[in-house]
Formats: structure tokens, sequence, C-alpha cells
């Protein structure tokens, strides 16, 4: 069993932020893969289903972001799974808007979310994608900036991304880190989908 793990908050009023792409990736991976059934449970929202013949689970924690550990923890424990079987998707504001880094693991690169799963699961050697939501602007205050809505030129270019950012994580479900760091580490998207199995 694969765990897969979106960050963001709950409350409609982020529903389009900055913080909570990793939300819509998993989102988009619901979609994608017809997994019904999402519920709340653990802290979190939950479903379970198949990922290119791999069980998984989609988590999209309830806790708010600085306290994602819990729900991760309390999944983790009753599935037993192992933290090689984590999977966490995340905003990034060091990486270039509308890029994706993947990583096997490596510190929170002072994402408080991230430090929250970090914490309660003990380790931070797991596999991460990383969305590049842009550079906080000079004078903006970093809290209101990951909390703020992306501009309606970003708009199409971060939904590009996202897709891409789920592609990115089922390819590390069903071919493995390494392969979906060689085809997902690129620079930002142009455009288009590549032509993948599924169009998410």
């Amino acid at each position: 069993m694969i765990l897969i793990v979106g960050l963001g908050n709950p409350d409609l009023k982020y529903a389009s932020t900055r913080h909570n792409v990793g939300f819509e990736a998993v989102a988009c991976l619901l979609e994608a893969y017809h997994i019904k059934g999402e519920k709340k449970k653990f802290h979190a929202l939950l479903a379970q289903g198949d990922i290119e013949g791999t069980p998984c689970l989609l988590c999209r924690p309830q806790t708010y972001m600085n306290n994602s550990g819990v729900a991760v923890r309390e999944i983790m424990d009753f599935y037993k799974i192992s933290v090689d079987g984590l999977i966490v998707i995340y905003d990034d504001i060091s990486i270039p808007f509308g890029a994706l880094r993947l990583r096997g693991g490596g510190s929170a690169g002072g994402h408080n979310g991230m430090k929250s799963v970090i914490a309660h699961v003990g380790s931070q050697d797991f596999p991460r994608v990383r969305i590049g939501v842009g550079e906080k602007p000079p004078g903006w205050d970093l809290a209101e900036y990951v909390l703020s809505n992306f501009s309606k030129d970003e708009i199409p270019v971060i939904g590009e991304t996202i897709h891409q950012a789920a592609q990115a994580a089922a390819c590390i479900v069903s071919q493995g880190l390494d392969r979906a760091m060689n085809r997902f580490n690129l620079k930002a998207p142009q455009g288009g989908h590549d032509g993948s199995k599924r169009d998410i």
C-alpha cells in the first residue's frame, strides 16, 4: 500500500491559494483513476483505490497545514505503511514558478507542513513532489504570499503543473522514483500533456 499525501488547508477560502496545490494534485489523481468514496477519517479526507495496478491511499489532511503530520502518522500506523511507502506533494517557493522537483528525501526547506510530516513520521527519507508556486515578492509576508491566489496569467500554467505533479506521483508508484525524476524534474511546462496513459 502506497500513501500519497497532498498538503493544503481545508477551508474553502484557501481552496485556490498557492499553499493548496498539493490538495489539487490529489484531486487530479482521484479523478484520473476514478477513485471514489473519499471520506473524512484519521483527521484527513481519505480514499483508497488502484493507481496503475498498485493499491494506494490518497490523503488530504484536514488538520491545517502546520499540523499535517498528525493525519499522516495516524494513517501510516493504522495501515502499517512504512516510510518508503509515503509520497508527499506540496508547494515550494524556492523553485521556479510552474516547475516540478522530485526528491527522495531531504529537509523541509522551511515548509511548515513538511516540518510537521517529518516530525511525526520520524524520518525525512521519503519521496516528495514539489510544485513551484513562485518566489515571494519583496515586501510580502511569507504567510500572506502562500495564502494568496494565483493571478489570471498564472492560472493556466499552474493548472498544467498540478496535472504534471499528479502524473509524477503516479509515475513514482508505477515506475519508481528514479524514472519519475528523470521524466519530471524539468523546467516549467511548455503546455499540453505528454501522452501518458491517463490524461491527468
